[in-house]
C-alpha cells in the first residue's frame, strides 16, 4: 500500500496516511497569545479539520500524545475543553506530558493517530 502524506514541509508532513492510519503532527494553536482553554480548543479544531481531509474525523481517533508547557498550571483546562470535543465513547489511548515547548508562548501540543473512515 501506498504512503500519501498531506502539507508536506521540507522537514514534516502535516499528515501521514498508510495502511488504514493516519498520522498527524503535533498541532498547535493559530493564535498563540491565549490562555491553554483557547489555545487546546484551537488545536483540537486544527484536528478536526486535518483529520477531514485525510479522511477520518475525532471519533476514530486510536492515541492522543498531548505536550504541556505546564502541566500543573494547564492540566485540568486541557480537559475540561478534551471532554467536551471527545465523541462519548471513543476516548483513545492517552498520554499527557509536560514538555519543552519550542516557543515559550506555546502552551499545548498534540499529535493524533487514528483510524481512517
Amino acid at each position: 500500500m501506498a504512503i500519501q502524506r498531506l502539507r508536506t514541509e521540507t522537514r514534516y508532513s502535516e499528515a501521514v496516511i498508510h495502511n488504514g492510519t493516519v498520522y498527524l503532527a503535533g498541532q498547535l494553536a493559530d493564535d498563540l497569545t491565549g490562555d491553554i482553554c483557547q489555545q487546546t480548543r484551537e488545536t483540537l479544531a486544527s484536528i478536526d479539520r486535518l483529520l477531514a481531509e485525510a479522511g477520518s474525523d475525532r471519533s476514530r481517533i486510536l492515541s492522543a500524545t498531548i505536550y504541556l508547557k505546564d502541566i500543573a498550571a494547564d492540566y485540568a483546562g486541557l480537559n475540561a475543553e478534551w471532554d467536551a470535543w471527545l465523541v462519548p465513547g471513543t476516548a483513545p489511548a492517552r498520554a499527557c506530558v509536560e514538555a519543552n515547548m519550542y516557543a515559550p508562548e506555546v502552551l499545548v501540543e498534540i499529535s493524533i493517530v487514528a483510524a481512517l473512515n
